[in-house]
């Protein structure tokens, strides 16, 4: 039985797979994160803009969103 936080990682096929680059150190230190929770919101956004995100494929909302977090992350210091 594994229990949580055990390492269930097969380093050693790993470092044998061709094209692979890994580093092991942070693997072995990652942890999961679970993104905040989202609220669902109606947004009037100019049809230009929406037509542009749109253009770049599937995850469209999840890019605009990050691109509002940017700007949020950017400028919430300064009030």
């Amino acid at each position: 039985m594994i229990t949580r936080g055990e390492d269930r990682t097969d380093w050693e096929r790993l470092k044998r797979e061709p094209g692979i680059d890994l580093d092991e150190e942070f693997w072995r230190n990652a942890r999961v994160v679970v993104p905040p929770r989202k609220a669902s919101v109606h947004l009037r956004v100019d049809s230009d803009v929406l037509d542009w995100f749109r253009s770049q494929g599937k995850g469209y909302l999840t890019r605009m969103n990050a691109v509002l977090r940017s700007y949020m992350e950017a400028h919430r210091d300064r009030g």
